[in-house]
């Protein structure tokens, strides 16, 4: 059994898991798998994944484990997966190894536009949310939804960069613990909009808590304490230079927006 940590950019699917008719990431694995002659069937024999981004979510630390071949290296492994979804570290499983149960922690990190926001409302937010709590006015899930949450927030310019870690999420919730948190950033609730998502008390729907957009999420860390994983240069390099060339590209896409707008 191998693990292997794969990077992708989200926007050009719909999501992590497997639908009909639409891209995702795990066809992207999955089929590069298929083409490499790894497997023959549905999935690789023991494959799973640590978890399921929402359509749009990128990855840094996705990870995916399967029984596979001595010769599949993370750069071998990108030699069919798209240019989006790279491998870029692999380490030895223990025999029974299970990509999402296996897991003790994850962390998202959201890049939050926020140029308005009061970054120590924001942390005051933050810090309300923190330890365990049970978030069922913060997810659909209707079981799950107790979790240990850890946040933290970091200023950069007009962002704010919220971090979450847990043992696991339910669903949309750090999206819509970023929605409340940008709330009272910005001063459209006060704290007790906080404690009230946190009662035993459904919120009604006129007071119900949105998700976030998906696409500044990024799953930034999965953690494995009997895994020791070991980066492919080859691989990681690779890595690097795709997203950087996609940096440079949304940036010129975001002079060119620029000037338009300040143009009219």
């Amino acid at each position: 059994m191998d693990a292997y940590r794969i990077a992708y950019d989200g926007r050009p699917f719909h999501g992590f898991q497997r639908q009909p008719d639409v891209p995702t990431v795990a066809d992207a694995i999955l089929d590069a798998l298929r083409d490499l002659g790894v497997h023959e069937g549905d999935t690789p024999p023991g494959y799973a994944a640590a978890g399921r981004t929402d359509a749009g979510v990128s990855a840094v630390a996705q990870t995916v484990a399967f029984e596979a071949p001595d010769w599949l290296s993370p750069a071998a492994f990108n030699g069919e997966l798209p240019a989006s979804v790279r491998a870029w570290a692999r380490a030895d499983a223990p025999e029974g190894f299970h990509a999402t149960h296996d897991a003790t922690a994850r962390e998202y990190v959201y890049h939050l536009h926020a140029p308005d926001a009061d970054p120590g409302r924001a942390r005051t937010a933050l810090d309300a949310l923190s330890s365990e709590h049970d978030f069922h006015n913060l997810t659909p899930d209707e079981t799950g939804t107790v979790r240990d949450l850890s946040a933290s927030l970091s200023v950069d310019g007009d962002y704010l960069a919220l971090t979450f870690r847990a043992g696991g999420f339910a669903r949309q919730l750090v999206r819509r613990l970023v929605s409340l948190v940008r709330a009272v950033a910005v001063g459209d609730a006060g704290l007790a909009k906080v404690e009230r998502a946190l009662a035993p008390v459904p919120l009604p729907g006129h007071e119900g808590i949105p998700p976030a957009p998906a696409y500044p999420l990024v799953l930034t860390a999965v953690d494995y304490p009997a895994l020791d994983f070991a980066v492919d240069a080859d691989a990681a390099a690779s890595a690097r230079s795709v997203f950087r060339e996609r940096r440079a590209e949304w940036r010129t896409r975001a002079r060119v927006a620029g000037e338009v707008a300040d143009r009219l």
